[in-house]
């Protein structure tokens, strides 16, 4: 598992290099090929290359990814290593080591029928492509098992995630010369500000006021207000020359949100927002998201996944909600029953210290191979 997880480690799969994400599609396509006996179908849409393998007639649904947040090169600066039981390198928690899981533990199935394997390449980047394989894949199983990293160094199950949209809320002003006229312009960086603070508010009520929406069930939620909504103005630009009244300005809005309720709620809050200088314009587009996934999604998967590891002498699992997002929203959102966190245990996806712990590696690929083999019966 080691010397396969060092392959894909060394095959650098940056999002936004298709040509290294078709070197890396051919990495884990021969991973595949050689531990499930079959090569995959290599779907590219828009430049990212996605594999898939079918079973007969599929009624689990494993996912995956194999694209990663770092740049090319970034092997130079983080190599590969293993050095006491800890493995480093670029993408080796998010997700590589998953993948590696997800295939061991699939060779060891005495049979593979029923089983659909799905390894997108664009997941990092919201799975803009693949999303609909996704999701037509998703509609005709009985459960989705996805193979992100665990939700904490303890193992921890990911049994809820809150949806995510994005917004962008563009000014429209007027411009006129700075020095000469400014009182004949319309300022929009003036009216962005009163929009940045709006939408702040908004943030406010629905995260700590009458607004807030808790994730309900025994999963714990954690991971920075896990249970409640998030509202957050990012990125924000406005003008053209620093003496020219600014004619349009625009505000990135990020949103997180437990349930689909308060994703609808939070829709009509943003796009209910009106401009507070007189002649300016706001133009309100939603830009794309994820649905979230809620906890009864994943009640009963996690439940069967509980008793397997008692009866092989693993430690108790913990359920989390997290506020991060995955193709897991996507899964549960067609209503196939899903269990995410299934993939590495380790800390530090996305950062510079990002690491796998090598010994559990083995546990998680019997806890999942049990979790297949219970639900194709």
């Amino acid at each position: 598992m080691l010397a396969d997880l060092e392959a894909l480690v060394r095959c650098e799969s940056y999002s936004a290099d298709h040509a290294a994400l078709a070197r890396s599609a051919e990495a884990v396509g021969a991973l595949g090929t050689r531990l499930l006996g079959a090569a995959p179908e290599s779907i590219v849409i828009d430049g990212a290359t996605h594999l898939r393998w079918v079973f007969g007639t599929p009624r689990v649904l494993l996912v995956g990814h194999h694209d990663t947040v770092w740049p090319t090169g970034s092997l130079e600066a983080r190599p590969w290593s293993v050095t006491a039981g800890i493995a480093r390198g670029p993408g080796v928690l998010d997700m590589k080591a998953g993948l590696v899981q997800m295939f061991h533990a699939l060779a060891s199935l005495r049979t593979l029928d029923g089983v659909c394997v799905l390894v997108n390449g664009d997941e990092e980047i919201g799975s803009p492509t693949s999303r609909e394989l996704i999701e037509e894949a998703a509609r005709g199983s009985a459960a989705a098992f996805v193979l992100e990293a665990s939700g904490d160094r303890d193992g921890a199950l990911k049994t809820a995630r809150k949806g995510s949209s994005r917004y962008e809320v563009t000014v429209h002003g007027r411009a006129a010369h700075a020095g000469l006229d400014p009182e004949k312009g319309v300022n929009a960086a003036v009216e962005a500000a009163h929009q940045v603070l709006a939408i702040a508010g908004i943030g406010a009520a629905v995260a700590g006021g009458s607004g807030a929406i808790r994730v309900s069930g025994d999963s714990a939620a954690t991971g920075g207000g896990a249970g409640t909504s998030t509202v957050t103005p990012t990125l924000l630009s406005a003008g053209s020359t620093p003496n020219t009244v600014p004619a349009r300005a625009r505000i990135a809005v990020d949103v997180r949100v437990p349930t689909s309720a308060a994703q609808d709620h939070i829709d009509t809050l943003l796009r209910g927002l009106t401009p507070r200088t007189p002649g300016a314009r706001l133009e309100i587009r939603g830009i794309g998201g994820r649905p979230p996934m809620e906890p009864g999604a994943s009640a009963e998967l996690f439940a069967l996944a509980s008793r397997i590891a008692r009866e092989l002498g693993q430690s108790p699992l913990r359920g989390i909600a997290v506020g991060g997002v995955s193709d897991g929203n996507c899964t549960a959102a067609v209503g196939c029953p899903t269990l995410d966190g299934l993939g590495a245990v380790g800390a530090g996806a996305h950062a510079d210290d990002e690491y796998v712990e090598v010994a559990s590696m083995i546990p998680r690929s019997r806890l999942l191979a049990e979790l297949v083999t219970r639900t194709l019966r």
